[in-house]
Order: C-alpha cells, then structure tokens, then sequence
C-alpha cells in the first residue's frame, strides 16, 4: 500500500484511474474539469454525454462517482466524482467530500485498478477550505489501503509546492 504526494497535472500522469472534480452534469467546465475534457479531448464529453441522467441535468450527483474511459489521457480512466460546494462545514460538506473519495477509489476497486491520482476535490470555485478537505481525503484514502483492497497504489496530485506540504504534513499527523 503506498500514498503518494507530488506536484504535478493529474492530466499528465499514467495511472489506472485520474478523478475529474466534475459538476453535475459531467460536461466539464473550468479547473481540473476543464483541463481534463481538454487533454481528454472530445470523446470523453461524448461518453459523458452519453451517460445516463439520475434527474434532470444531473448524471452525477454530489458525493457519488462515475467512471468513463481516459481518451486522449495517459490514464486509462477517468473518474468523475462530485464534490460538495463549501457553506460553512454545517450542511453535511464533510460526509459528502468523504463519500468521494470512497465512491471513486469503489469504482477503481470494482475495475480491478491498481493506481489512482486524485486532485483536491472541492478546493477550487467549490471553496472548501484545504485545511479542512485535506484531513478527510488523507484519512479515506489511508482508510481505504488498510482494508488491502485494490487500489493500493493513490496518487495525491497537487497544484503547487504549498498544497503538497500539506498533504504530507496531514499524512504525519494522521500516521502518527
């Protein structure tokens, strides 16, 4: 089992699995969502079209995933998870920022996936504060690899030196 904390693009890295910070619709849109339709390049917004609506406008609901193909990326999948939009940590924002994370490393368990990379999840234009979502995606993920199931190897792709330095600040926390 091993986490792992680098600085990098998730569209860039060849694993298994990237998770797309998606919206709702799962049409894209801007940050990690728009870089990945963008390095994907049209077929996935075609597959994501093609994807079932659970109600109008809405093929992923918030806490859920789902998973396409990876297209143009180096990743064979992508998985798309929707986070909660942050409204002050009382409207149930962590429960549903935890249920991503165990709903998109389901789906690559369920694949039989060896490797996924996960971005962070809600810390864009959804505003949820990284020193309260980073505790909750370390704690799943570290969760997670001590059932043993599949993945065992999560990638925490990071934006930049100070949000990696949390991730591993986080992670002696919690590991110590």
């Amino acid at each position: 089992m091993r986490i792992e904390v680098i600085e990098s693009d998730i569209t860039a890295l060849a694993v298994d699995a990237i998770v797309n910070a998606a919206n709702e619709t799962l049409l894209g849109g801007g940050g990690v969502d728009g870089a990945i339709h963008r390095a994907a390049g049209p077929g996935l917004l075609a597959e994501c079209r093609a994807l079932p609506e659970v109600r109008p406008g809405v093929r992923c609901p918030t806490g859920d995933a789902r998973m396409t193909g990876g297209h143009g990326l180096k990743a064979r999948h992508v998985i798309h998870t929707v986070g909660p939009v942050w409204h002050g940590g009382g409207s149930g924002e962590e429960a549903l920022l935890a249920s991503c994370y165990h709903e998109s490393l389901r789906l690559a368990w369920e694949k039989g996936l060896d490797s996924i990379a996960f971005p962070a999840i809600s810390c864009g234009v959804y505003g949820y504060p990284v020193e309260e979502a980073v505790p909750v995606a370390v704690h799943e993920v570290s969760v997670w690899l001590a059932s043993g199931r599949k993945p065992q190897h999560v990638v925490f792709a990071c934006f930049g030196r100070e949000m990696a330095e949390l991730y591993r600040e986080v992670m002696e926390v919690q590991s110590g």
